[in-house]
């Protein structure tokens, strides 16, 4: 399956569901039509039994230079009608992101700002190439973080680094990102393409069933208490181990060969 609007690709292989913002003359700033359909193909993913991890990169060598202030700017707008446009388009691929029990996997290939930054931090693993500079940059065109970055930052790195950014509007390098928490990995840019789809690969290979439950156990953990956690993970547990693909994983590894999955 491929399908496109103007500015993003959306495509499924080998079991991966990549989204691709491909505006590269803008730095893949995003517009309304992008946002609709980032958030739809995030929708398409979490029903397709096929897909078992998402990616989204950008073409070219940005990964997304934020909200096309031609398009999404709010300056003439009355604040019922701006903050319309935040909930109703802005807020979709981020609602969408918090729907979706797949692994997400942000691949960032050039600069992140803004919005782009934001919708990186939203995804729950980030392969940043040697290139790729990050700016949570809305404080530089006297605007507020409108995508979630006040919500993500600071649970990645620490309320006081977040503030510095988000103040600031200053750009970190890739290195520096990883260095404070903001990506998992970096590699060179020339290695990047071949990282970011062996990375995909790799958790698709694993038993689809199991690796959803294993986030969703992760990220209700967070906010809560041990005892909900481990109560939580024992109906997991139940679940997984009553699965084709949980006695498959435990045959392969007694027989000591690759196990096939089927995601039931």
């Amino acid at each position: 399956m491929t399908t496109a609007v103007t500015g993003v690709e959306v495509r499924v292989e080998d079991n991966i569901g990549w989204i691709v913002l491909d505006r590269a003359e803008k730095k893949n700033a995003l517009d309304r039509d992008m946002l609709l359909r980032w958030a739809q193909a995030l929708r398409e993913f979490e029903a397709d039994r096929e897909v078992r991890v998402v990616v989204v990169r950008g073409a070219g060598d940005a990964f997304c230079a934020g909200g096309d202030v031609n398009g999404l700017a709010a300056a003439d707008r009355t604040p019922l009608e701006a903050r319309r446009l935040m909930t109703d388009h802005v807020h979709q691929v981020a609602r969408a992101v918090e729907d979706l029990n797949k692994p997400l996997i942000a691949g960032v290939n050039g600069v992140a700002v803004g919005a782009g930054m934001d919708m990186a931090l939203m995804c729950d693993y980030r392969i940043a190439a040697e290139r790729a500079r990050l700016s949570e940059g809305y404080v530089r065109v006297g605007l507020v973080p409108g995508d979630g970055g006040c919500y993500y930052l600071p649970r990645l790195i620490g309320m006081s680094k977040a503030l510095r950014l988000l103040w600031t509007g200053e750009f970190v390098s890739a290195a520096q990102a990883l260095e404070w928490g903001i990506v998992d990995e970096v590699c060179p840019d020339g290695e990047f393409d071949a990282r970011l789809a062996a990375f995909a690969a790799q958790i698709a290979a694993q038993p689809p069933v199991a690796v959803q439950l294993i986030k969703r156990a992760v990220r209700q953990a967070i906010p809560g208490d041990l005892r909900t956690a481990l109560d939580l993970i024992a109906s997991h547990q139940a679940i997984v181990q009553s699965t084709a693909d949980s006695r498959e994983a435990m045959d392969a590894f007694r027989e000591r060969r690759t196990p096939h999955f089927e995601g039931k």
